[in-house]
C-alpha cells in the first residue's frame, strides 16, 4: 500500500480507535487436546474447521483512556489516505528481552491487505530501538486469521495459557526473534 503512514498515536487519534470493529470472524479454531498418562501429560492443538463461519468478540476491555497510553509506551496508528485503518499497542513485560503486542486492529474493510503486516514490521523495529531480542504475540485459539498472519510473518508457536482472557478462552503465544 503506497499511502499507507505508520505513525506513533496521538491524543487525538484515541476516540477514532476507540470506534473501530475489534471483533473477527474465522472458519476454524485451533482446539487443544490433553492426553494424561502416568508421570507425562501431552498437550496438542489441532486446526478444526466449524461448521459454519463465527463472529468472535475481541477478548479484552478496549481502553484508551489517557493512563493508557503510559502503559503502551509503543503505540502506533495506520493511516491510508489521512484516514485511521489500524494500530498495534506494545507493552514492556518484566523481561527487558522482550516486547508484547497487546493490540492489533485492523478496520475490517481492510484486512488481509498487508497493513496488519506493516504494524508488525513497525512493532519489530521499535523492539529493536528499545533493545529487545523478541517479540511476542498473544491471541485467542478462536482466532484463525491471526495464527495465520503470525506464521506468514515468521513467528513461532511458543506457548499456551489457559483461561487467559476474562472468558476463559485459550491464549496462544507466538514469539519472533528481532
Amino acid at each position: 500500500m503506497d499511502n499507507l503512514i505508520i505513525r506513533p498515536v496521538a491524543l487525538t487519534d484515541l476516540v477514532y480507535l476507540a470506534e473501530f470493529d475489534h471483533s473477527y470472524h474465522t472458519d476454524y479454531v485451533w482446539q487443544m487436546d490433553i492426553k494424561t498418562q502416568k508421570h507425562e501429560v501431552g498437550i496438542s492443538f489441532r486446526e478444526v474447521h466449524l461448521p459454519r463461519s463465527m463472529r468472535v468478540e475481541y477478548p479484552q476491555e478496549i481502553s484508551f483512556a489517557v493512563e493508557g497510553l503510559r502503559d503502551r509506551p509503543g503505540f502506533f496508528i495506520a493511516e491510508l489516505n489521512d484516514e485511521p485503518v489500524g494500530y498495534v499497542s506494545l507493552s514492556k513485560v518484566n523481561n527487558p528481552e522482550l516486547i508484547q503486542v497487546i493490540d492489533l486492529v485492523v478496520l475490517r474493510r481492510l484486512r488481509r491487505q498487508g497493513i496488519g503486516s506493516a504494524l508488525l514490521e513497525e512493532a519489530q523495529a521499535w523492539a529493536l530501538q528499545e533493545e529487545s531480542k523478541f517479540l511476542i504475540l498473544q491471541m485467542q485459539s478462536k482466532n484463525y486469521p491471526a495464527i495465520c498472519m503470525a506464521n506468514k510473518c515468521g513467528f513461532e508457536f511458543c506457548g499456551y495459557n489457559d483461561h487467559y482472557y476474562a472468558n476463559h478462552d485459550i491464549a496462544l503465544f507466538f514469539v519472533k526473534r528481532v
